[in-house]
């Protein structure tokens, strides 16, 4: 068909169906109307590696395992767990290795952090600062008639209709916003990958991306070998009427409602075209991180395992669901059994790793993007902390963080000093023997000297996080939150106030003057942002969506 036939019968669609069923409800739907086919399955054969194990010491294995929005009390061994469901797998990692009771996230949305993470440096170095919400449509189709990107904000606008406060929507920002798909992480940034490659290693991604889908900005194009996943923030997990899955759908929040109308269950292999999953996404990534650690047992690899669990959409496997019959509440159960699928897929891994005996040589890293989100509609996913996802309280970046590497972490080891997810970065680097670049600032540091004793001190002093107007700061224990809309400074010392309940701010003036300079010499050092934040949504700080409100609730306001 010719490019202005599917453009005009894309505008008669539109047009149509907008007149037929209403402007919102084709807005809604159109992303996965217009997404490309996704093909039936097939198998995926991964490089193998040589026949035999190198000759002499081999730099290690290299495993980043990042879950989705799983917050602080979801893993047993720095919480409960999901209303008390044990992750025996997850938590042998930190209990043979190390527990980081201080880890932190580079942002409190999942794309900027996972550029923090991949990049070694805060995202706000590079201009990525928000998290994309846009993508592309279709070369053929008139995206002058519809903004992705700008539909999804203004939904995320109504993300509070149980709230008196109201979202702020930038129409000025949004006439000036990039080209859908165009956002992401600049090609100029180097990966972990990209490190790694430099000292021979086998490069292999499996699972969300999210940094963005522009060539020269996935994960083929920054250093990876191989991958198999999504590129776009997430998928399903089976299709929403599979037999064997159990759903719980959130009504109460647009989000939730835009990825049931829009997500695909597909995957794509080395950039090639969509096709569905075999089975359960969790466990269709694990059997073939499985896989992969078998084809490159002869050779070093670093595997970025990033799972989209247990992030919305809700959807778990009926068999996790039914080993859950004490949960019952259903929305905890079903998120409990999301969980249990992650914490399944990781004790696959490490036995696969032992069986080939990678065991001991293996540095192994789980963590969580950010904290658990609001939306979902459950009060205790990061207790004890207050917040949430897209807040810069404790619940939205003080996260599960755990390392083990047998033969150079004792087991049972702990550290309290604060933590990020670019340290991952540099501790990755040296690992494997290879420098720090030197053309660029770095700003992660290899932890692991200080977690033998080797180095004293601590990593860092001072952390920074950066939202648009929202900038938090922490520094020494002492935590200063300057908010942009509604609310000011807010002082905090978690030393002895660790879930930021008591505002000091007014009786520590001189200890919020000097971290509001410390914020302003950071920023200097940061470039604006790459694409202007649409939509400033209040989050509320104490309660999830779908709850009550409370009279005078405290809330933050979020710029993405």
């Amino acid at each position: 068909m010719k490019t202005w036939a599917k453009a005009l019968l894309g505008s008669v669609a539109v047009v149509g169906a907008g007149l037929y069923a209403g402007g919102d409800y084709i807005r809604l739907h159109l992303n996965g109307w217009l997404a490309p086919a996704t093909g039936p399955n097939r198998p995926v054969t991964w490089q193998r590696g040589p026949d035999a194990p190198p000759v002499g010491q081999r730099p290690p294995n290299i495993i980043l395992i990042v879950a989705d929005d799983l917050g602080f009390n979801d893993v047993s061994i720095t919480g409960t767990g999901v209303a008390g469901t044990a992750t025996p797998n997850i938590d042998a990692i930190g209990h043979e290795g190390v527990v980081f009771a201080n880890g932190y996230a580079g942002n409190a949305t999942c794309a900027p952090s996972r550029a923090a993470l991949m990049s070694g440096r805060y995202a706000t170095r590079f201009g990525y600062e928000f998290t994309p919400t846009d993508v592309k449509l279709p070369s053929w189709f008139p995206s002058s008639l519809i903004r992705t990107d700008t539909f999804f904000a203004r939904n995320i606008a109504n993300f509070h209709t149980d709230s008196s406060l109201k979202p702020i929507f930038d129409e000025d920002a949004a006439a000036k916003a990039p080209t859908p798909g165009a956002k992401g992480m600049p090609a100029s940034e180097i990966t972990i990958a990209e490190q790694l490659r430099t000292r021979g290693y086998h490069n292999i991604h499996l699972g969300k991306w999210h940094l963005g889908e522009a060539a020269g900005m996935r994960p083929e194009d920054q250093g990876f070998d191989e991958s198999l996943g999504f590129i776009i923030g997430g998928q399903m997990f089976l299709p929403e009427n599979d037999p064997d899955v159990v759903n719980s759908k959130q009504e109460f929040d647009p989000i939730d409602r835009f990825l049931w109308a829009n997500l695909p269950f597909s995957v794509q292999f080395n950039g090639g075209p969509r096709f569905a999953p075999d089975r359960y996404m969790t466990d269709y990534l694990t059997g073939n991180a499985v896989k992969a650690i078998r084809a490159n047992r002869n050779r070093p690899f670093f595997m970025y395992l990033a799972y989209n669990a247990p992030h919305t959409p809700l959807q778990a496997l009926k068999s996790d669901y039914e080993a859950l019959s004490g949960i019952k509440d259903h929305r905890t159960r079903v998120y409990a059994a999301m969980v249990r699928g992650v914490d399944r897929g990781v004790g696959r891994v490490m036995a696969e790793l032992k069986a080939q005996g990678l065991d001991d040589n293996t540095l192994v890293v789980f963590t969580s993007d950010n904290g658990g989100a609001h939306y979902v509609g459950l009060k205790d996913i990061n207790k004890p902390f207050r917040g949430w996802k897209a807040t810069f309280y404790e619940g939205g970046t003080h996260l599960p963080f755990l390392m083990r590497w047998p033969a150079r972490i004792a087991a049972g080891s702990r550290m309290a000093a604060p933590v990020s997810h670019f340290d991952i970065f540099a501790t990755a680097s040296a690992a494997a023997g290879v420098p720090l670049p030197r053309d660029r600032a770095i700003d992660g540091v290899d932890v692991l000297p200080f977690v033998s004793g080797e180095a004293t001190g601590v990593p860092h002093r001072t952390l920074f996080w950066r939202s648009g107007g929202y900038r938090v700061v922490l520094d020494n224990g002492w935590k200063l939150q300057s908010l942009d809309v509604r609310g000011g400074d807010r002082l905090y010392h978690l030393a002895s106030d660790p879930t930021e309940q008591r505002d000091v701010a007014a009786a520590q003036p001189a200890k919020v003057a000097e971290l509001k300079a410390r914020l302003v010499a950071h920023d200097r050092t940061q470039k604006p942002p790459a694409w202007l934040s649409l939509v400033k949504s209040p989050i509320p700080l104490d309660r999830p969506l779908g709850s009550s409100p409370v009279n005078n609730e405290d809330y933050i306001y979020w710029a993405n």
